[in-house]
């Protein structure tokens, strides 16, 4: 008898999930769609206009977030002052209502950003792929899901059939060993293999993050870990499901209820890598090299630690890598060999779908309590659903803020975007926990530091880019 070869977990969770094949491409079956008001519409028109319904409304959940404003959200749409951005949101109701898919308006508590109320409801689970009209829809890999970003006719194609087409990618495995020092989180990680790899280090393939360091990061780190696998140039990022990945999920509202959960277990207990799985690319990153790190340029890997220098373009061989170097220096008004502590910024801005959890508020307050925001400074902080606004308010996390100068603000994208009214003013300087540093990604000619939520705690009271251990 012939023994089945030794499969990656990515190739699990593709082949339990092909409908058919042919020439190269797969029809994959889809378990849940995530829809937003910005790529759905267009969608929803598309199926009209075919006479199609919804194939397993069920199995979608919508939400509004790109485009909702951090404030006044009570108010509705009302509160929406970019008719544009409100038409969205109204036709996104009446889209999701039409259908029957299960739908969190602006203002409901459930409702925020989908890459963290999926997770946050229990509908993201090990093993199941899940699509949505997001790059960074790879954060629900953390659960150990096969999750990507599609676009809007894809949007529709999953709408109509509940499958996509994809060709599969290539397997790439992270193995990440040692101990993270004090104020290191995993954005910070995430921004040193970023720095290490490129963001075109792992295109074409699904990185697998395995090795102890992964497995001490909590649910929340693994997701920050994932949703910045797509600057990376992965498809999609994965962490195998363990008994922290369980605990999460346990009694979440959409979670399997204790009839079904030891079978979902058992089942979930098998998704991981075989020992002899083969992988394309093996990548080895050490833990204790890496330090709170903080981004100088225009894409998430030109980065550095929080106490280097801005480097020098000259010094990079590749005549690519250093026109874009000069260029970022230039969009951001630096000069090599400036050192990036003490940096003046004028905006801070804690959220996104990266780092907007109770987890990133917690460690934020800690910094902040007792302190006070340096006066030139403007900073806010934005929970990523409402459920987590409600939670840190009960710990009292929001007074904290409050007390030490910081805007305590509704969910949403918010900052992050720029598709909403927070954006940057030209020239100001930015310190965010965001996970894009593109040129205007924030607001036009707005220039964007990406940090983890404890670099820029520090950084609102200093009023300039700090290391926490020094503040």
């Amino acid at each position: 008898m012939t023994l089945p070869a030794p499969r990656t977990l990515y190739d699990k969770i593709w082949d339990a999930h092909v409908v058919a094949e042919d020439d190269g491409e797969s029809l994959i079956y889809v378990d849940l769609h995530l829809i937003h008001e910005v790529t759905s519409p267009q969608a929803f028109s598309g199926l009209a206009a075919a006479g199609r319904k919804v194939r397993r409304p069920d199995l979608a959940l919508a939400l509004s977030d790109h485009n909702v404003p951090t404030i006044d959200q009570d108010a509705g749409t009302s509160a929406v002052m970019d008719e544009e951005a409100r038409a969205q949101l109204e036709v996104l109701a009446e889209n999701a209502d039409r259908a029957g898919i299960e739908r969190f308006a602006m203002g409901d508590p459930r409702n925020g950003i989908v890459h963290v109320v999926g997770p946050e409801q229990g509908r993201s689970q090990p093993g199941m792929t899940i699509v949505c009209g997001d790059s960074h829809t790879s954060t629900h890999g953390a659960f150990g899901a096969l999750a990507f970003g599609i676009g809007t006719s894809e949007v529709e194609h999953v709408l109509a059939t509940q499958t996509i087409r994809q060709r599969r990618s290539r397997n790439m495995r992270i193995n990440v060993s040692g101990d993270m020092s004090p104020h290191v989180y995993a954005k910070d990680l995430a921004l040193y293999i970023l720095q290490q790899i490129g963001v075109d280090g792992a295109t074409g393939h699904v990185v697998e993050f395995i090795g102890e360091t992964i497995r001490s990061l909590s649910m929340e780190g693994r997701m920050t870990l994932c949703n910045l696998s797509i600057e990376m140039g992965a498809r999609a990022g994965l962490v195998a499901p363990d008994k922290q990945t369980y605990a999460y999920l346990k009694d979440r509202p959409a979670s399997p209820s204790s009839a079904e959960w030891d079978v979902k277990l058992e089942q979930w207990s098998q998704l991981s890598s075989d020992a002899d799985a083969v992988f394309d690319r093996m990548i080895e990153i050490d833990a204790n090299a890496v330090r709170p790190m903080v981004s100088w340029g225009t894409n998430p890997s030109q980065t550095i630690a929080v106490d280097e220098v801005i480097p020098d373009p000259g010094m990079l061989n590749h005549p690519v890598l250093r026109s874009e170097a000069e260029r970022a220096l230039e969009y951001m008004g630096l000069l090599p060999g400036m050192p990036i502590t003490g940096l003046r910024l004028d905006r801070i801005f804690i959220g996104s779908c990266t780092n907007s959890r109770i987890e990133d508020l917690r460690a934020a307050a800690a910094i902040v309590d007792g302190k006070k925001v340096a006066p030139h400074l403007s900073a806010m902080i934005v929970p990523g659903s409402g459920l987590i606004k409600m939670q840190a308010e009960a710990e009292g996390l929001d007074q904290i803020f409050r007390d030490a100068g910081f805007d305590w603000r509704q969910p949403g994208c918010s900052m992050c975007v720029g598709m909403n009214a927070d954006k940057l003013l030209p020239g100001e300087r930015c310190g965010s926990t965001s996970n894009r540093n593109f040129e205007n990604r924030q607001g036009q000619s707005g220039r964007t530091h990406l940090m983890s939520p404890a670099i820029a705690a520090a950084s609102a009271i200093a009023g300039h880019i700090i290391d926490p251990d020094k503040l």
